[in-house]
């Protein structure tokens, strides 16, 4: 996610396998690839080594190395003149795990392989050797610390550019030497059939993860499913993807550009997978959470570890410390948390079995050990204090709004995903009257009984209560209504301005309702249709009317609605005035794209929903009709599922999907490998569909 000024806490905190099952061990050794765009991507993970490779193509071609240890990396920029070549990168030998020594003979790990590349002649702009985080502030702003600049050694056709940490412990080392070609004073040079071949090795001196092996992720009829469902070889491919991002100490959001924790993408990745994972893994997951959670029990966002965590001490206090530093700028993980745990410790037969064993085990913190049922109830006071002036007085100013100074607070965390907006519907409508229920369900369980101080029972005993009002209250707050002749109008004139169909007509006689995405500083509607609907059908039980309003909506095609042949848009501005618009386009990172793990909660949402016996006919009727829509869209885009999101354009009459990052004027780059993009393993099309 793009990166904004943060909140910062940073905690003096090791986390180590305490309290986490003994019983991972990894023994198998991964290795496999894909193309996505303009990028060549290749993972290895093989003991102490865990490493991805990205070759991009274009006239700016760079090769990326990134590594889940300490979320480091290691990268190369590279210019290509114009009429110099294609600049498209082959892969000619894939890499191979290696371990090499620094010049004191500590252990650095990292990947070793061949690549030729489509140019006449090659400039060398920039090598860029430490954390991920720095490597995708060069790569947006072309900007990088002087401190950690690397040095270069070279001999002939071979580059070396190595560098300590900066708190001196093993750092990192860029090996290219040129096999096919030769090196100039200025960069790279071609042999006559116009292509340069490298062999490259790219190594980090950061402390191995532990790797959870793929046979302790997925349950039995899980791993049945994927071997032999009728998309076995993109069932593979997404347990390669989850098996890369998981180990004992976090699951990794995403690679290459979040390759370590975030705590929405971990808890809502394990709510979905919930069915398809072995108890350890999911509770190895929610331990992780636990573990970095606030002194008041807010849940941390994202982590700074390795050196960027000692860039961040450098600057706070002038210390090389790499004590992890968490960022708790987001208002949603907060009330997230008690919904996905509920859902394991209460709603699972399989948590509901090893409840009471994990609330008493540790949380992983080295110098304040959980249990994890004392943590579960500082974020639940967390809870129940900070919707307590929403639940005496419903107003939408005493809703949750995002912190302070931040436009961002969910997981639309650029700065333009809530289009100005500062109360979110997701998290006010859904997120916190779904935390209070869960408040009040594990109060109710007994489970939280030998973790409470004498004051808790009075205070949790309130949830029940608060959540009734915010069910009620909340949500009419977002309601747009937008009369027939209107909503026509502006649907034809926005399908006119992106140059595809005028859907119009899928509006039917009647006025088109919605709930906005989220609520400006003075309560008024930023008028966006947006997916967040489908966290209403996760976590929540709406009534018939509410049901049928989010089922029209999938239903109706785009620009109408949200359904394009390539998806589901996360976001649809066709009602919002042109200023709004131009934030909620298909190359907005937060805009009309389709983000995979969104489908896949729309999709678990809709089942949700309609197996609910009590629901009018015709309701459920509509739902399984969304339902059909839906998968018939997650199944003809199954190729990029695993990603973190793609665009679309309009040719030969249909949306076709592109890769996001793909397009100059796209504002983000998105992961070839997504946490919660994996979740196929567990969410699955009903029989019939």
């Amino acid at each position: 996610m793009p990166r904004f000024a943060r909140l910062f806490a940073p905690v003096a905190l090791a986390l180590s396998l305490v309290g986490a099952p003994a019983a991972f061990a990894d023994t198998g050794v991964l290795s496999y690839g894909h193309i996505e765009g303009r990028n060549i991507n290749h993972f290895v993970r093989d003991g102490d080594v865990a490493a991805h490779l990205l070759l991009r193509s274009g006239a700016d071609p760079r090769i990326i190395v990134a590594f889940p240890a300490g979320n480091s990396g290691a990268g190369l920029w590279l210019d290509i003149p114009q009429g110099q070549g294609s600049g498209d990168w082959t892969l000619t030998t894939p890499p191979i795990p290696v371990t090499e020594s620094d010049g004191q003979g500590r252990p650095l790990h990292g990947i070793t392989f061949q690549a030729s590349l489509a140019a006449g002649t090659v400039g060398i702009r920039q090598a860029v050797l430490s954390s991920v985080r720095v490597l995708r502030d060069y790569d947006a702003l072309r900007t990088v610390p002087d401190s950690i600049s690397p040095d270069l050694v070279r001999d002939g056709g071979r580059f070396v550019w190595a560098r300590d940490r900066l708190d001196g412990k093993p750092g990192y080392r860029l090996t290219v030497e040129v096999v096919h070609g030769q090196a100039t004073d200025t960069g790279l040079k071609a042999d006559p059939d116009g292509t340069i071949g490298l062999r490259v090795t790219a190594l980090t001196g950061e402390v191995p993860l532990t790797p959870l092996p793929a046979d302790a992720l997925l349950n039995a009829q899980a791993a049945h499913d994927t071997a032999t469902h009728d998309t076995a070889a993109q069932d593979t491919a997404t347990r390669d993807t989850l098996t890369f991002l998981s180990y004992r100490e976090k699951f990794l959001a995403g690679s290459w550009r979040f390759d370590t924790y975030f705590g929405r993408d971990t808890m809502m990745s394990l709510m979905l997978l919930m069915p398809a994972l072995q108890g350890d893994a999911v509770e190895a997951g929610l331990r992780s959470v636990f573990a970095r959670l606030s002194l008041i029990g807010e849940v941390a966002h994202e982590e700074d570890v390795g050196e960027f965590a000692i860039l961040d001490h450098l600057k706070r206090e002038a210390t090389a410390s790499d004590d992890p530093v968490y960022d708790y700028k987001m208002v949603d993980g907060d009330f997230m948390l008690p919904a996905v745990t509920r859902a394991w410790l209460l709603d699972d037969a399989q948590g509901r079995a090893r409840a009471a064993a994990f609330l008493a085990s540790g949380d992983g913190r080295t110098n304040q050990v959980g249990p994890v049922g004392r943590d579960l109830v500082q974020n639940l006071r967390y809870v129940i204090l900070h919707a307590a002036a929403f639940a005496r007085e419903p107003r939408y100013s005493n809703m949750i709004r995002l912190k302070h100074g931040l436009p961002v607070g969910q997981w639309r965390d650029s700065n333009d995903g809530l289009g100005g907006g500062l109360y979110a519907y997701d998290v006010n409508a859904i997120l916190v009257p779904a935390a209070l229920e869960a408040c009040a369900a594990l109060l109710k369980s007994g489970l939280l009984d030998p973790y409470m101080d004498p004051g808790d029972r009075p205070l949790l005993s309130r949830a029940a209560g608060m959540a009734a009002v915010w069910r009620a209250k909340a949500p009419p707050l977002f309601t747009v209504t937008i009369p027939e002749r209107r909503a026509k109008a502006q649907v034809a004139a926005y399908a006119h301005d992106l140059g595809v169909p005028d859907t119009a007509a899928a509006l039917g006689r009647r006025p088109v309702g919605f709930h906005a995405l989220s609520l400006k500083r003075d309560g008024t509607p930023v008028r966006v249709m947006h997916s967040d609907e489908g966290f209403g059908l996760l976590f929540g039980r709406p009534d018939a009317r509410a049901l049928d309003q989010v089922a029209q909506a999938l239903l109706r095609p785009f620009p109408a609605g949200l359904m394009t042949d390539a998806g589901m848009v996360v976001a649809n501005p066709v009602f919002a005035p042109p200023e709004v618009q131009a934030r909620f386009t298909r190359n907005a990172y937060h805009g009309s794209v389709v983000w995979s793990w969104q489908q896949a909660m729309m999709a678990t949402g809709l089942e949700r929903q309609a197996r609910r016996p009590e629901l009018p006919r015709a309701t459920k009727a509509r739902l399984r009709q969304a339902q059909a829509a839906l998968w018939r869209a997650i199944e003809a885009t199954r190729g990029l599922q695993n990603s973190e999101l793609w665009s679309w354009a309009f040719q030969d009459g249909r949306y076709q999907p592109v890769a996001f990052g793909a397009s100059g004027a796209d504002a983000d780059e998105a992961n070839a490998a997504q946490l919660w993009s994996t979740v196929y393993l567990a969410v699955r099309p009903p029989p019939g569909l």
